[in-house]
């Protein structure tokens, strides 16, 4: 059996990028409201930072076993759960009635949010033609950042009318999003998917790829080096540094800060609409070594003494940069397991999650330590592993 239309991406690729739309808005609408919320219950500051940890935290422990469910139950029965989850427990959240118990249930949302996070990249790779892999990864990301862009302010002012309002509407953005991936994504049209071929030539299997073979291969290491970058400074410093670098730094008022990131964004957005297709056209090695690059470079900027042009470029060139990381690793992860690898997409994903968490720790105590640019020096010298790693790939073909 071939895949269907050569020159177009699978249906289950668009559905995802709705799904990953629907999940990033909601998500958006209530991350304004978190600290807000557990301000609420009279606690302090590293209590607020608990409840926004929690749940990566979670994530990122759980992303192993979510994994395993995927290997064993399918991804859409793991997706379609992953999301149940996180909508009742955010439901239930946004009805708490002491912190403790909204510790708990963003903790338990955490787990859910790994599940489908996995399942759907894992089915995303899985249904996509080697040709367009870089294609349908930047489709998939192009919903989460246009859900992330949209969702922050809405949230902002329904956190104003009340804290609990944005959890009840983010559940039920979930239990949407839930629903769509159950009715749309049926298994008939997944199971015809997985009978075609993810490769050719002697190489190609659909058998799963084990986790320890992947790890022995420079191509999977040069993916989950990348992606550490990616959640060290996307998911990570960018989001806990960067709004004070501004204030204190520059001396300028928060809304630069927000400007800067909407820079990043927008040039995230537009980065998306070209990347993955030079990641199928012109190939996995170059691509990732233009993202790497870029995003080296951006950090790198921000070393040199505080100047608002400069730190706005810096999140442009970032935002362009994270278009190519946020696709080519991605790519190179289903080149080297084209089969349903639940485990070996668990593994990436927890590298971008292990960035997010070590991330924003080790700058803020280099920033408390020494400075700002001893921080972004820090995160220069991550993001420069990521380069060098995407230099020691082979020089092959577009499937890296």
């Amino acid at each position: 059996m071939l895949w269907r239309g050569r020159t177009e991406l699978p249906r289950e690729v668009g559905i995802l990028a709705v799904v990953a739309f629907v999940v990033a808005l909601g998500f958006g609408i209530v991350a304004p409201a978190i600290p807000l919320y557990a301000r609420s219950f009279g606690v302090g500051t590293t209590a607020v930072g608990l409840a926004v940890s929690a749940f990566a935290f979670f994530r990122f422990v759980s992303a192993f076993g979510g994994g395993s469910l995927v290997e064993r139950f399918g991804e859409r029965t793991v997706l379609s759960a992953g999301l149940a989850i996180v909508a009742v427990t955010t439901g239930l959240a946004g009805l708490a009635g002491s912190f403790p118990l909204f510790l708990a249930l963003r903790a338990a949302g955490g787990v859910g949010s790994a599940m489908f996070t996995v399942a759907a990249l894992s089915l995303l790779l899985r249904v996509a033609p080697p040709s367009h892999r870089g294609r349908a990864a930047a489709t998939w990301q192009g919903g989460f950042i246009l859900g992330g862009i949209a969702g922050p302010a809405a949230g902002g002012l329904l956190a104003e009318l009340s804290p609990r309002l944005p959890f009840l509407l983010y559940a039920g953005f979930l239990l949407l999003a839930g629903s769509v991936a159950m009715v749309l994504l049926r298994p008939s049209a997944v199971t015809q998917r997985s009978a075609a071929p993810a490769a050719t030539g002697p190489a190609a299997t659909t058998d799963p790829v084990d986790l320890r073979t992947a790890l022995r291969s420079r191509v999977y290491l040069a993916a989950l080096v990348a992606n550490l970058g990616v959640g060290w400074v996307l998911f990570g410093v960018r989001n806990s540094l960067v709004p004070l670098y501004v204030t204190e730094e520059l001396g300028r008022t928060v809304a630069w800060a927000g400007a800067g990131l909407l820079a990043g964004s927008v040039a995230q957005a537009l980065g998306l609409l070209r990347s993955g297709r030079l990641a199928d056209t012109w190939g996995r090695r170059p691509a990732l070594v233009l993202g790497a690059s870029l995003a080296t470079a951006s950090t790198a900027a921000l070393v040199l003494p505080p100047v608002l042009w400069v730190f706005l470029l810096s999140m442009a060139l970032f935002g362009l940069a994270a278009s190519f990381l946020a696709s080519v690793p991605a790519a190179l992860v289903a080149d080297v397991s084209p089969a349903r690898g639940g485990r070996v997409v668990a593994v990436f994903q927890m590298s971008a999650d292990l960035g997010a968490i070590v991330g924003p720790l080790a700058a803020g105590w280099l920033t408390d330590a020494v400075s700002y640019q001893a921080a972004f020096a820090v995160t220069t010298a991550v993001l420069a592993a990521g380069l060098a790693a995407a230099l020691a790939l082979p020089r092959t073909g577009r499937r890296g």
